[in-house]
């Protein structure tokens, strides 16, 4: 990435204008995270609900007391292990943080990414003099399929964003693990790459499951992360039996699976991704954008391992199944 170009985003972020931010996770629609006015374009170019609250994306940890207060140890020692990194803390909002960026709660989330096109911005828009912090959810359309390349952006969004920085496909490829510490205690309120054992391993306990009176996050809601195309969820054993049908019926599947296709030649759209969740996770989005593109009548998921090791995984399909065709 060349100076010029960090130099041409950061006088946009300034200007108030949208940029599209290479992460470690996905792709995000950066705005100045202290501008009314740039922070309103993210939801007109999203389509994002008002209430639905932003990440916060920042240099480093640093600058968390400009956007917290009553920062817990907690969250220093967190921050210490998993920052720079795909972990999101949920902290009480500071005085001045917009109502736009918290959804109008008295909490906001922050994170510093772990991707050098990220951070190089990120430093270059603080000592140019601007917030220090880029609000940066997923750079699509709200509730759709998440992008982790360039390309992704500019199909999603395309003249609603002056500048997307290229950052070749996102390390991670799903979106930061969140977890909140307003209360004091841990808890989990939504999965991601960095594991509620990891997270144990630095509190001492594993993240509680959140109540009904935690914060509103990022990437909550039950349908998100969905294809246009409808989906179904199918048991390993039953896949050949279902695509038969769906053969002798006329209609063709595109399928999501972690197997090998049954022959040389079979009429459906197959992609097979790693059996394992981390490459599963890091193909997740690209292959379900592909077969969203591929003219097909269904995306057929292959069920995955139940075990805590796909958790993440487990939550984006299961809001994926909730929303597609929507």
């Amino acid at each position: 990435m060349s100076g010029a170009e960090i130099d041409r985003a950061v006088a946009l972020l300034k200007a108030g204008e949208l940029v599209g931010i290479p992460t470690e996770t996905v792709y995000g629609l950066g705005a100045d995270a202290a501008n009314p006015q740039a922070v309103a374009k993210i939801f007109a170019a999203k389509g994002r609900p008002a209430d639905h609250p932003l990440i916060v994306h920042l240099p480093g940890a640093k600058h968390l007391d400009r956007w917290a207060i009553d920062v817990p140890d907690l969250a220093y020692e967190l921050a210490e292990d998993f920052w720079p990194g795909p972990l999101t803390l949920i902290l009480k909002r500071a005085p001045g943080v917009l109502d736009a960026v918290t959804g109008g709660q008295d909490t906001v989330g922050l994170r510093v990414p772990g991707h050098p096109v990220a951070l190089e911005l990120l430093r270059a828009f603080a000592v140019a003099g601007g917030s220090g912090g880029i609000a940066a959810p997923s750079a699509n359309r709200f509730g759709r399929i998440s992008p982790t390349t360039a390309a992704h952006v500019r199909e999603e969004l395309g003249d609603a964003v002056a500048l997307v920085l290229e950052g070749g496909a996102c390390a991670v490829g799903i979106e930061s693990t969140i977890i909140d510490l307003s209360s004091g205690k841990p808890v989990l309120l939504r999965p991601g790459h960095i594991s509620p054992a990891a997270i144990a391993a630095v509190c001492g306990v594993l993240p509680a499951a959140p109540t009904a009176a935690a914060p509103r996050a990022s990437g909550s809601l039950e349908a998100h992360y969905a294809p246009l195309t409808p989906m179904r969820r199918v048991e390993s054993g039953r896949l050949l039996e279902l695509l038969n049908a769906m053969r002798h019926s006329g209609r063709r599947c595109g399928v999501l699976a972690h197997s090998q296709p049954p022959q040389a030649g079979f009429p459906h759209a197959w992609k097979m991704l790693p059996a394992e969740p981390v490459g599963y996770a890091h193909d997740l989005y690209a292959a379900l954008r592909e077969l969203d593109h591929a003219g097909v009548d269904l995306i057929v998921v292959e069920a995955i391992p139940s075990s805590p090791e796909w958790l993440a995984v487990a939550d984006r399909l299961r809001r994926a199944l909730a929303g597609a065709g929507a």
